[in-house]
């Protein structure tokens, strides 16, 4: 089944238009219910802003993808069966969850831990997983199920636990999480590169290589629900994604990733700024004796802030070296995509040595 400009449209304009909608209702329950970020030393916004983004996007999410599943033939398909749909759903909700109370209470990071790492759980334990990943080197492939451990029966099915695979799902889904959680730091970051990032794995989805025309879908409506939720975003934001939105963000784009054929390689090279920003980061707190997890000025859009860039201008040059890298993505072989994240690395080091303010 392809995949027509038509349907292109649809999946996008329905998550664009829908999350649009919804931020507008969050903005206000958010307002009243006061789950508001005040302003504070290391933030350039001034006034107090509604937190709670997340459960906009989210819930978009999920109202699109029980629509098309119970009202139409377009999902599940053989990529992504009803099971693996269940089990994106259920974790999205616990995203859900562990957000609101996080942008209401403030739970501290011990707490804050536990509903990625169920979620992570739960998308695994419906059958998600990496059961191998590419050789940018030989160009094969290297296999992660050699190990597995029947454990019982799950819903009706065997519950096996395949070792090798469901230790580098889980890292590679809590790392994606946590990249787009900590690079949420200003005005519009997160939701446009995530947004984009959802575009490069459509449109690669569509290839004469890949082929998978009902994950590009997939990834088209996700394009829209955080671009949709961006027209609120964008600086001045009138909303910010809160520790929900923060989280889903990185942890749908690692499981479409895994969902879409395994693109690895190329999702670490539309996020590779971000992940070594966010590696560097969590290095230099954790070597001054600080929680990798708490809040400073280390990031480079912090950098880039400190030479006098402004928000909108810092945003310009995150959009379009993601845009380019994943345009890029889409004709690399194996090889270059490990040569580019090479040079993304060099230029990485490179921009995290300048603007270096001590705060």
């Amino acid at each position: 089944m392809n995949l027509s400009i038509l349907e292109i449209l649809l999946s996008f304009f329905s998550g664009f238009l829908l999350t649009a909608f919804f931020t507008f209702f969050v903005i206000l329950v958010a307002k009243k219910f006061n789950i508001i970020d005040s302003p504070r030393d290391r933030h350039k916004h001034k006034k107090p802003t509604p937190l709670l983004g997340g459960i906009a996007i989210g819930l978009s999410f999920i109202l699109i993808i029980l629509f098309f599943i119970i009202f139409t033939d377009r999902f599940p398909d053989e990529y992504i069966n009803l099971k693996q749909f269940t089990g994106i759903i259920i974790s999205t909700i616990i995203l859900m969850i562990g957000g609101f109370l996080d942008d209401k209470y403030n739970l501290k990071p011990k707490y804050q831990i536990l509903f990625p790492i169920i979620a992570i759980i739960s998308i695994i334990s419906f059958g998600i997983g990496i059961d191998y990943i590419s050789n940018p080197l030989s160009g094969g492939i290297i296999g992660l199920g050699d190990i597995k451990i029947h454990i019982g029966n799950f819903l009706g099915s065997p519950a096996i636990i395949t070792l090798y695979a469901d230790i580098f799902t889980f890292f590679w889904l809590l790392g994606m999480s946590y990249t787009t959680k900590l690079l949420d730091g200003i005005d519009g970051l997160v939701s446009g590169i995530t947004g984009i990032g959802f575009l490069i794995l459509g449109f690669l989805s569509l290839t004469s290589i890949v082929h998978q025309p009902d994950t590009a879908f997939l990834c088209f409506i996700l394009a829209g629900c955080f671009l949709g939720f961006l027209i609120f975003n964008f600086p001045p934001a009138k909303i910010f994604l809160g520790e929900s939105g923060s989280i889903i963000s990185g942890f749908l784009l690692g499981t479409v990733a895994i969902v879409a054929g395994g693109k690895i390689a190329t999702t670490l090279l539309i996020l590779a700024i971000p992940v070594f920003d966010t590696l560097y980061v969590i290095v230099s707190r954790i070597y001054n004796k600080k929680s990798p997890f708490s809040g400073d000025r280390r990031h480079l859009h912090y950098r880039l802030d400190n030479m006098g860039f402004s928000n909108k201008q810092i945003l310009l040059f995150m959009y379009l070296f993601t845009l380019i890298i994943g345009l890029s993505s889409l004709v690399f072989d194996g090889k270059l995509k490990l040569i580019a994240f090479l040079g993304i690395f060099g230029i990485s080091i490179l921009l995290m040595l300048v603007g270096k303010k001590r705060i």
